[in-house]
């Protein structure tokens, strides 16, 4: 699948991983890219992404809640409207909510369990969301297709969209994560399952499994942390760039024989 003239969604495109997609996006040659986020902020990504291209590409800032179904379907309405229909999809939004799954409170020996409102919250954001997001851009080509008289997609065609969701080295599991790795284990579900059903309509689905990326979540850890827990257990004894995970993912959208996960951790191996 050839990225060069093609259009583009992506989530969290404000900061980290998302807006290093994006970028990467706009370099590959795409004709516009959706910058969505719920920060001000990606209006200055987007602004500056165009003027790097002498507006050749449009990035398109957008501001909302990505877990707000009518916003999602404004966003891609929008676009296809202005821009045709997207034919990458990569749901980069992300939160976490990190607690111990069960802590004692020694003074009164009870147990606190991790909240279940932290839990459905990440849930929304990086399991529900990523989901609808990549289903409405496959409706939107099965929509598409139907229109056009075509109907099960064939290998004699071009491969109609690609969504890369984003995982994490966490769905392995890691201690105080217990939201977070659940959402990210299950994106291999979805996509697994999604590729079975949207190829039908030309879509291929993958997941990219980051590990510990300079990403302002991560840096939230402390540096403290990131020298002592992380870097230790790193063969390249330094966090992952935001651009290797975009290169990465342009790799994943390029390759049509690319499907499954593709893990990019800098040889991140936990301790038990």
């Amino acid at each position: 699948m050839n990225i060069e003239g093609k259009v583009a969604v992506v989530t969290g495109a404000a900061s980290g991983i998302g807006r290093a997609v994006a970028t990467e996006l706009v370099r590959r040659g795409v004709a516009a890219v959706a910058m969505v986020d719920r920060c001000d902020s990606v209006k200055q990504v987007a602004a500056t992404l165009n003027e790097f291209t002498d507006n050749k590409v449009r990035a398109m800032p957008f501001i909302g809640d990505v877990t707000d179904d009518a916003f999602r379907r404004t966003v891609f309405d929008e676009i296809t409207t202005k821009c045709g229909i997207p034919s990458i999809c990569v749901p980069a939004a992300g939160i976490t909510r990190d607690k111990l799954a069960v802590r004692l409170n020694k003074e009164t020996g009870k147990a606190m369990l991790y909240p279940i409102e932290d839990f459905v919250c990440v849930l929304k954001v990086n399991l529900a969301a990523p989901v609808y997001w990549a289903l409405e851009m496959v409706g939107k080509i099965a929509e598409s297709r139907h229109a056009r008289g075509l109907k099960c997609w064939g290998p004699p065609e071009h491969v109609e969209g690609t969504v890369v969701f984003i995982g994490s080295v966490s769905s392995h599991g890691i201690k105080g994560q217990i939201a977070y790795s659940a959402t990210k284990a299950g994106l291999d579900g979805v996509a697994a399952t999604l590729m079975k059903e949207a190829i039908f309509y030309g879509v291929r689905c993958a997941v990219i499994h980051p590990g510990f990326t300079d990403t302002p979540m991560v840096r939230a850890l402390g540096d403290e942390y990131i020298q002592q827990k992380i870097l230790p257990q790193t063969q390249l004894k330094r966090l992952v760039r935001p651009e290797e995970i975009a290169s990465a993912i342009c790799f994943i959208v390029s390759d049509s024989a690319m499907s499954g996960d593709l893990w990019v951790d800098a040889g991140w191996h936990p301790q038990a």
